[in-house]
């Protein structure tokens, strides 16, 4: 089971029959073999529907959740400790249908974390990832931060 979470299209095909996921109508579509981006649909549903017919806001969030620890820490390689520390999300419309969102890490943002980790000092980057209806409308905007650092020589 390690080896295939190595590969994206192994984490990809975890990911989409992890339980919260497939229940709550979440869709890894892709992850870019070179973990440069990742795009997840959220299917409106019975089961991830509230009270007024819309997206259910935790599931808009669950839908960003792993994605940005995912790829930092598959593009900064094993020397590196990567987790989730901190996250917000604003709700700015209800999600009337199905909702998507992207990520997409830069080389110039790893470069950043690897001149503040160099050191060995940790850095807590902020990602942010937009949720979009299909038409382009904006449904919400998530934070995500990150703990990094570079591991102790053993």
């Amino acid at each position: 089971m390690a080896h295939v979470l190595r590969t994206p299209k192994g984490l990809l095909r975890v990911l989409n029959w992890y339980p919260p996921y497939r229940f709550a109508g979440i869709r890894v579509l892709v992850i870019a073999d070179d973990w440069s981006s990742a795009r997840v649909r959220l299917k409106l549903g019975r089961l991830n529907r509230n009270y007024f017919g819309t997206q259910f806001g935790g599931s808009l969030y669950s839908m960003s959740d792993p994605f940005w620890a995912l790829l930092v820490v598959n593009r900064l390689g094993p020397d590196y400790v990567v987790w989730d520390k901190s996250a917000e999300i604003e709700f700015v419309a209800p999600g009337r249908g199905d909702v998507y969102a992207d990520f997409k890490l830069t080389e110039d943002r790893l470069e950043e974390i690897r001149a503040a980790t160099a050191d060995g000092s940790k850095t807590l980057p902020w990602f942010e990832s937009t949720v979009t209806a299909a038409d382009g409308t904006v449904v919400a905007r998530v934070r995500k931060q990150l703990y990094v650092r570079r591991k102790r020589d053993r």
